[in-house]
């Protein structure tokens, strides 16, 4: 059964629930409304943002809203993203003064299915916002963009290659011979993923050669280049390495080829912390199913893990907070199946016994509940699961009425929430403006 269509638990404590979310609600109307929650962060070193839907509008821009102040006052490093390495890695460059007319043609550049994810008006506003910050900053001070996934297989080749041609083109032909391994595949990672199913081989060997032929020239490459470029490029070898071995568990099923993802994303993002020194500070943007600690819903029963798990057992000294986010109702981008266009839908009322649900009846507004810090007793009624809303690329809202929740112990999976009494779809900049033709409102960022 998909993680996505899991029934809600409902239980006897409605009203209790109810109650206690009551107690916990903050308004959340504006910037300043986060200022709680910005000195409730105080001096973590990760903070992972969430969000319930891949194509909701609001919870882009109070990511990007929090993501600001946190730049801003505590000085975070970088944003990492669930995207992938190569096309976020163009919008790093852009933000530190790169080539590019506007954040809008340097997002266009995203065109793997969803493309709608990372190529929208909202994300652009973060780009503008980060660009125009660092022009300010000197160099060390500058706020990078990365992607964490590893889908990016055939991209992160051709990048080694390209990037060898400029520094080392007596390695190319090595890079390429280790690399022919998948050219029978087409470019395509479902083909190569059913062969090696198929038949006991892999070019797992020579995915692996690849990465250590890089890295057996580092000190020399680090010379020759700046030395972001060479960990750009050993980045891409590595993600290399392990898109085979995800695409490779994926056809397989159970939880190995989630687990495999989960486990890049959290490495990708030490080897980045590692990288921007030890004063590094992460914000992180990625689904609530990434985020929230899958200790505390039934992904666990299922053997998987993921990267809110991970970060908060690895770095839990260093300060971790999990942030998700929901809506009660609304509209959303997703398409009726994987690789379809992309459409504008309804998001229905949340069902009855669902967190949304009781989240709509405690305060029926936007608002933020911070858990952490909280005796226990004031969520007392929340330490039974209930189910908390979780939308996917692929969506069709018949499903609402049996699916699209993850049993859940909120206080536990998150240390808050942001929610969204009703919320719309995302702008894509693959898509028309909006619907009426006209640029969206970008609040809270306002720029």
């Amino acid at each position: 059964m998909s993680l996505f269509s899991r029934k809600p638990v409902i239980d006897q404590s409605e009203d209790q629930v109810v109650a206690e979310l009551e107690d916990l609600a903050r308004p959340l109307d504006g910037p300043a409304h986060l200022d709680p929650l910005v000195e409730a962060i105080g001096d973590a070193k990760y903070v992972l943002l969430g969000e319930a839907t891949h194509g909701t509008s609001e919870f882009y821009t109070w990511r990007t809203e929090l993501t600001r102040q946190l730049v801003r006052e505590k000085q975070f490093s970088f944003v990492a993203v669930e995207g992938d390495w190569p096309d976020c890695y163009r919008v790093n460059r852009y933000v530190k003064g790169g080539e590019g007319e506007s954040p809008e043609e340097v997002l266009h550049a995203f065109s793997r299915w969803p493309t709608w994810m990372w190529a929208n008006r909202e994300v652009a506003q973060l780009v503008r916002w980060m660009r125009a910050h660092n022009d300010r900053a000197l160099d060390d001070r500058k706020v990078g963009f990365y992607g964490l996934d590893v889908y990016s297989l055939w991209e992160s080749m051709d990048a080694v290659i390209e990037y060898l041609k400029k520094v080392d083109p007596d390695a190319v032909a090595a890079a390429h011979r280790n690399y022919s391994c998948f050219e029978p595949y087409n470019e395509d990672a479902q083909e190569y993923a059913a062969a090696t199913a198929l038949v006991p081989t892999s070019c797992q060997a020579e995915a692996v050669a690849a990465l250590v032929a890089l890295r057996a020239k580092a000190g020399e490459y680090r010379t020759e280049s700046d030395p972001e470029s060479y960990f750009a490029a050993e980045q891409n070898a590595i993600i290399a390495k392990n898109a085979e071995l995800y695409y490779r568990t994926m056809v397989r099923g159970g939880p190995t080829s989630w687990n495999v993802r989960d486990h890049h994303m959290v490495e990708t993002l030490d080897r980045l912390m590692q990288h921007h020194g030890p004063y590094a500070k992460a914000i992180v943007w990625e689904h609530n199913t990434h985020i929230g600690d899958a200790r505390f819903t039934d992904m666990s029963r299922a053997g998987m893990v993921n990267v809110g798990q991970l970060v908060r057992q690895q770095h839990e000294k260093e300060g971790v907070w999990l942030i998700g986010f929901g809506t009660y109702k609304g509209s959303v981008i997703a398409g009726a199946e994987w690789g379809a266009p992309m459409q504008r839908m309804d998001v229905p009322e949340a069902r009855e016994g669902t967190y949304e649900s009781a989240m709509h009846q405690a305060v029926g507004r936007d608002s933020l509940f911070i858990f952490r810090g909280e005796d226990e007793e004031a969520t007392m009624a929340m330490r039974q699961p209930r189910g908390n809303r979780a939308i996917g690329v692929v969506y069709n809202p018949k499903t609402e009425s049996w699916g699209n929740y993850v049993p859940t112990i909120l206080p536990e999976r998150y240390d808050a929430f942001i929610y969204i009494e009703e919320s719309k779809a995302v702008d894509p900049l693959h898509m028309p403006a909006s619907v009426d033709g006209e640029v969206p409102e970008t609040f809270p960022s306002g720029q």
